[in-house]
């Protein structure tokens, strides 16, 4: 385990696509079971032009650059499907990285599903395919765990700690922490041993949300500011926990931006004063500050930091309660493609999408949406679980 004295980032970044229902019609039901149209090849393409490919070189560059770089990556099951599918090239770049010995993949949901919060078992059996395709792919065993959208409470931490996993990640919200940092390795409230690591959001959320927007006040942000901000950050705790979506760089903040040479820049700087460490090597190489407990859900989405972004109205709840009912049924069927129609109907993007939220949380929910309205995601989505229904029963 890399022990270090010096300030220490642990630079985590998460990888998903989910398959997106298109306008899939209730005349359709019982007749096209095929609920997925080309937007997921258009939008993965694009994705994978701008953000992916030249992300994943950078990063490359970095680890040859610089002995000390290290991060950690959770990459969904289905973003490896639409890879597999139409950018071979980025699998190939991500095994790459993994064989450095210095890029971490945690594990988590294939489906990137809420499954935890439904059906415990359901849970499990995603976790441990996701564990099998990555074994397959890239060859390692996963010791760190993340669910989706850094969902976490106390039954969540029992339920990895009895799976075999020593580590997991959540959100360092500052209702939880109180007088306590997000910059410690702690103690998960679980029977057996687990090591918990917290996002700091102030920081991470600088860069995946703020970056680019001209009328906050610290813009343009400079790799001179944020390392001094690093470095205040660190200046009383050994780390500083960036969190944050794959994605950031150049899909959500795009290359004229500067994002680019802003992270280079950073890394650079930080190479000269700090260290760098997987998820794992921090959680090893630290001793935990103390306990946390979170008997209630966190999450890193919203301002509210809970699960209202995929349960807040009635049309989310309905339709993920309209779905694991069917569970039961469709496991008796014992049919591998219902069976994986679905658990891709399990992520959460879809509930995510139907989110009727206002303000600034209502404007990050349209931008992420696939579909003109939230009220046309539920109709696409429930025409589908119909059709899963039908299909379970015929």
């Amino acid at each position: 385990m890399k022990k270090t004295s010096k300030p220490t980032i642990v630079l985590y970044l998460h990888m998903h696509q989910p398959w997106r229902v298109r306008p899939y019609s209730l005349f359709e039901v019982g007749r096209d079971h095929n609920y997925y149209g080309p937007d997921n090849e258009q939008v993965f393409r694009k994705v994978a032009d701008k953000s992916y490919r030249p992300m994943l070189k950078l990063l490359g560059q970095l680890l040859e650059r610089y002995p000390d770089f290290a991060f950690s990556l959770s990459i969904t099951g289905t973003f490896i499907e639409h890879a597999e599918l139409w950018g071979k090239d980025v699998i190939e770049k991500l095994k790459q990285l993994v064989k450095s010995g210095r890029v971490e993949i945690v594990a988590e949901t294939y489906y990137h599903s809420l499954a935890f919060f439904y059906d415990s078992e359901e849970f499990e059996r995603q976790v441990r395919l996701h564990q099998a395709k990555i074994k397959d792919l890239f060859g390692v065993e996963m010791k760190a765990f993340r669910n989706t959208e850094l969902a976490y409470n106390d039954a969540l931490a029992e339920k990895v700690a009895a799976m075999g996993f020593k580590t997991v990640i959540a959100e360092g919200w500052d209702n939880i922490l109180g007088w306590r940092g997000p910059g410690y390795v702690y103690n998960a409230k679980a029977s057996k041993p687990l090591r918990l690591l917290l996002k700091n959001y102030r920081l991470s959320d600088d860069i995946a949300f703020r970056f680019s927007d001209r009328k906050w006040s610290e813009h343009p942000l400079s790799a001179t500011k944020y390392f001094d901000w690093a470095k205040e950050a660190t200046a009383g705790a050994p780390l500083l926990n960036l969190f944050m979506d794959f994605e950031t760089f150049g899909e959500h903040q795009w290359a004229d931006t500067g994002i680019f040479e802003f992270f280079e820049k950073f890394v650079e700087m930080w190479s000269k004063k700090g260290d760098f460490q997987t998820i794992s090597e921090a959680a090893g190489a630290h001793e935990p500050k103390d306990t946390i407990s979170m008997p209630e859900t966190v999450t890193w989405a919203d301002t509210e930091r809970d699960l209202t972004a995929w349960i807040g109205n009635a049309m989310q709840r309905e339709s993920l309660q309209q779905l694991y009912s069917l569970l039961p049924a469709i496991l008796k069927c014992n049919d591998e493609k219902l069976l994986d129609d679905f658990r891709n109907l399990t992520t959460s993007d879809h509930s995510y999408y139907m989110c009727t939220k206002y303000w600034n949380d209502g404007d990050v929910h349209a931008y992420f949406s696939a579909y003109e309205s939230p009220y046309d995601a539920f109709l696409y989505v429930s025409n589908a679980i119909r059709d899963i229904e039908y299909r379970s029963k015929a």
